[in-house]
């Protein structure tokens, strides 16, 4: 149970217990990465209903910074600082690695949170404040909210599974010794959630497929794989793309 506390430790800002953080522990909490994503959910689920009667605008701003807050804002560094070395990379595999390392934000870094965090409060404006994806007037809680976050850090546990891992000593490094079969049942039932959830869920599982599928192209042509920042990246995309889908 080590595995748990620590996923959550590293994905989130949620009070837990202090655990030793040693590399059998660290390579363990990868299977649990979902449920870390299933539990987000429920609390986006939550907040949602809370202000469903909102004006939408500020509801969804609301809504994206309990996002924010809530994890940390991890992935979202990420996302800068993937999007700086995509620019200022030229195409070169080590500038580009040497880029994501520079803990300083260019114009590409700015611009990818603005457009990222615009999608979101967008696309929560219209979901939230309308209530759109109450499934009924009896239960009127938005559980597909629950997809996005959940498929997001799925697809972590897909991306460790099939990509090299390109830094030695990076923060994702103790996770290639996960265990695989336990990675592929939480993969497992990641997949299987969506479908729960009728049409919207297939929509937001097409969303993330393809998303992934096409971010992992792109790093393995750069860099021959993917680095924390660009799993961090993964999930900001993740997430904006199939809120986008819950929208269609």
């Amino acid at each position: 149970m080590r595995g748990l506390a620590i996923a959550f430790g590293f994905l989130t800002r949620l009070p837990m217990p202090k655990v030793a953080w040693d590399v059998q522990a660290q390579a363990a909490s990868l299977k649990w990465y979902p449920f870390v994503g299933l539990v987000l959910g429920a609390i986006f689920v939550l907040a949602a209903w809370c202000l469903q009667h909102m004006p939408s605008l500020p509801a969804a701003a609301v809504m994206v910074a309990l996002w924010v807050i809530v994890t940390g804002a991890l992935h979202l560094d990420g996302l800068a600082d993937s999007a700086d070395a995509w620019i200022g990379g030229m195409g070169d595999r080590e500038r580009t690695l040497q880029i994501m390392k520079d803990p300083r934000c260019g114009p590409a870094g700015v611009m990818s949170l603005i457009l990222v965090t615009l999608l979101k409060f967008t696309t929560l404006s219209a979901l939230v404040g309308a209530s759109l994806l109450a499934i009924n007037r009896s239960a009127p809680f938005p559980w597909p909210l629950i997809l996005p976050p959940l498929l997001a850090r799925g697809s972590l546990v897909a991306l460790f599974l099939t990509t090299p891992y390109v830094r030695e000593n990076g923060l994702g490094a103790p996770l290639r010794g996960a265990p695989a079969l336990g990675c592929r049942i939480a993969l497992i039932l990641t997949i299987a959630t969506p479908l729960a959830f009728g049409t919207t869920g297939l929509k937001a599982l097409a969303a993330a497929l393809i998303t992934g599928y096409l971010w992992r192209r792109a790093t393995l042509k750069r860099i021959h794989g993917f680095t924390g920042d660009t799993a961090g990246a993964l999930v900001e995309m993740t997430e904006a793309a199939t809120l986008l889908a819950l929208l269609l």
